[in-house]
C-alpha cells in the first residue's frame, strides 16, 4: 500500500513533535530532582548551622561534667535510607534526646565536622550524624557508635586512614581518638556494635559508596580512644 505523499510529509513532524515534548517532560523531571536535592542539601546546611550554635551556647555555659548510663535501645546496625544512614551529659534530660545537638565529630585529616544528634531515624540522618542507641557515651566505658548516611556527611570516610586522629566534642568535654580499623560487613553483622572492656568507636555508613540505590554493605571505622 502507497503512502500518499501528503501524509508522508505530515509523519516526521508529528515524530519531531513527540520527540520535542518528550523531552521537554524529561528537562522539567530533571530540573525536579535537582530542585529537591538542592533543597535537602540546604535544609541540612542549615540545620547543622543552627545546631553548632545551639551547642557551642550550651558548652560556653556548662561546666563539665561526668555523663550518666544512656544505653535505652537493643542495637542493630541502621538501615540505608532511600539510598542515601555529645554526646549527652547527665544535665541532658532524656526528653532532649534528639532535640538538643548532642555534640559534634572532627577528623581534620579528612576534612569532616558535623553535629551529632541521638538516634538513627531517617529525618536524624538527613540532617547529621546519629548517635546508635543502646551503646555507650563519648566518656564511657565501651563501644560508642555513631552512624551517618555515605552519600552526605559521612562521604569524606572513604578517604579515612589507619591512625588518623578522630575527635569527638561533648558537652563533657572533648575526647580523642586513632584509627584502628576499617572493614566492609553485612547488615546483619552487628558483632561491629558489640561491647567493649576498652574505650572504643565504631563509625557506620553504608557500602560502596557510589552505589545507585540502597547500598548492599555497611561501612565500619574502628578507633580507640587516646589517653589525654
Amino acid at each position: 500500500m502507497k503512502i500518499p505523499g501528503e501524509l508522508r510529509i505530515m509523519l516526521p513532524d508529528r515524530n519531531n513533535s513527540l520527540i520535542q515534548w518528550s523531552r521537554h517532560i524529561f528537562l522539567a523531571i530533571g530540573i525536579l530532582i535537582l530542585s529537591y536535592v538542592g533543597f535537602v542539601l540546604l535544609e541540612a546546611h542549615l540545620f547543622q548551622a543552627a545546631q553548632s550554635r545551639q551547642f557551642q551556647e550550651k558548652l560556653n555555659g556548662l561546666n563539665p561534667s561526668v555523663g550518666g548510663d544512656a544505653r535505652l535501645h537493643p542495637l542493630s546496625l541502621p538501615p540505608d535510607a532511600a539510598g542515601a544512614d555529645g554526646l549527652g551529659a547527665d544535665s541532658l534530660a532524656t526528653s532532649d534526646l534528639g532535640k538538643s545537638p548532642l555534640g559534634r565529630i572532627e577528623i581534620s585529616a579528612i576534612g569532616l565536622a558535623a553535629m551529632i544528634q541521638e538516634g538513627t531515624d531517617a529525618r536524624t540522618l538527613q540532617h547529621g550524624l546519629g548517635h546508635i542507641p543502646g551503646t555507650p557515651l563519648p566518656g564511657q566505658q565501651g563501644n560508642v557508635a555513631i552512624t551517618g548516611h555515605r552519600d552526605t556527611f559521612f562521604r569524606p570516610l572513604r578517604n579515612i586512614r589507619k591512625d588518623d586522629e578522630i575527635t569527638l566534642i561533648t558537652l563533657n568535654g572533648s575526647y580523642r581518638y586513632r584509627v584502628d580499623l576499617t572493614q566492609v560487613v553485612e547488615p546483619e553483622d552487628i558483632e561491629v556494635l558489640a561491647d567493649s572492656d576498652d574505650a572504643v568507636l565504631t563509625l557506620v555508613t553504608c557500602y560502596p559508596f557510589y552505589f545507585v540505590g540502597p547500598a548492599p554493605k555497611r561501612f565500619i571505622v574502628r578507633a580507640h580512644m587516646v589517653p589525654e
